[in-house]
């Protein structure tokens, strides 16, 4: 099984609340209903995003295996980009996977993730960007479940989730 490769230097934590926001309060450019695309300088990034979500997020940092507050989480609901609030995925794409980071087998819509090659770590993969900001959320194997076969394997500090109203 191919897997993703964890960055050394980032290592997250748990919150005690696993639907609270990783985007700072001061982010002007999330939104969970704007769908405009964002090219926005790396000094703006920097500014309106925590430091952790920035290295992920804006210089492809990933978050140490199984310590990501929703690689186990089962909340019913759509995770979005942390970064700018694009929506991403659902909960029911999400499936158990034992590479310790979220994975889902499908996005909640098409164009709500760009891939390009990634060859860092002397490795040939495909990364997942946000549909809208361009954020690093992860990345995509082709040893997911049905009915797809592919593996999103996304970082929990690029992802927001906000439950189901009942």
């Amino acid at each position: 099984m191919a897997s993703c490769q964890a960055s050394p230097r980032l290592n997250a934590s748990k919150p005690d609340n696993a639907m609270k926001s990783t985007s700072f309060p001061q982010n002007p450019y999330y939104s969970r209903t704007d769908t405009t695309r964002l090219d926005l300088p790396d000094e703006v990034w920097k500014k309106v995003l925590s430091s952790d979500l920035y290295a992920v997020a804006r210089h492809g940092e990933t978050e140490r295996a199984f310590t990501g507050k929703y690689w186990n989480y089962e909340g019913i609901g759509t995770y979005y980009c942390a970064a700018c609030g694009n929506a991403l995925f659902r909960s029911d794409a999400k499936f158990a996977s034992t590479c310790g980071w979220p994975s889902f087998f499908e996005t909640v819509r098409p164009g709500s993730v760009t891939y390009r090659e990634d060859t860092s770590y002397g490795m040939i993969r495909t990364e997942v960007l946000c549909g809208r900001c361009d954020a690093h959320l992860g990345h995509l194997f082709d040893d997911g479940p049905p009915p797809t076969g592919k593996r999103f394997c996304m970082n929990s500090i690029s992802l927001d989730f906000e439950p189901d109203r009942k």
